[in-house]
């Protein structure tokens, strides 16, 4: 399991800018530290769904200290791939806005978006953590997408 859990970890931080202070590894001993003392995993899948999701609060924990201590940056562009561009503090400040402002309309749209985006889960995978059928997560992952890259285009006010 550690194995999965380090390549979720790399996988995150390819997505993060090259000077970011935190490893993988780091980042999944911080991560592990969250779910310590919890074991209620379904099956593997659900448990790097879970994972995947500490991660994430880790990720956004430390962009939060970096901006209170700089104050500053751009705003995030997300492509319909969900692909970020430059300042990555703000981009994760600005996706965990976004995901929490869908999770206010849709929380299972939200939720496949951290499945699939920050998990690295397939359509069939998601489905299976969240108990609804492949073909509703591929439409959720749609929908969300579009609804993503819409709050978060530059010149937007959400």
């Amino acid at each position: 399991m550690y194995d999965n859990l380090h390549r979720i970890a790399a996988e995150y931080m390819r997505r993060e800018r090259a000077d970011h202070t935190l490893q993988p590894t780091a980042l999944v001993h911080e991560a592990y530290l969250k779910l310590a003392n919890r074991d209620e995993w379904k099956s593997a899948t659900h448990f790097r769904a879970v994972a995947s999701n500490a991660m994430r609060q880790v990720l956004v924990d430390h962009a939060r200290r970096r901006e209170r201590q700089k104050r500053g940056g751009n705003r995030v562009v997300l492509t319909t791939s969900i692909a970020f561009e430059p300042d990555r503090d703000m981009e994760v400040l600005a996706l965990d806005e976004a995901l929490n402002a869908l999770a206010q309309l849709d929380k299972r749209k939200a939720r496949v978006v951290e499945l699939r985006f920050f998990g690295g889960l397939t359509a069939r995978e998601s489905a299976e953590v969240l108990g609804i059928a492949q073909k509703t997560a591929e439409a959720d992952w749609f929908f969300a997408r579009a609804w993503l890259h819409e709050r978060l285009e530059p010149g937007n006010s959400a």
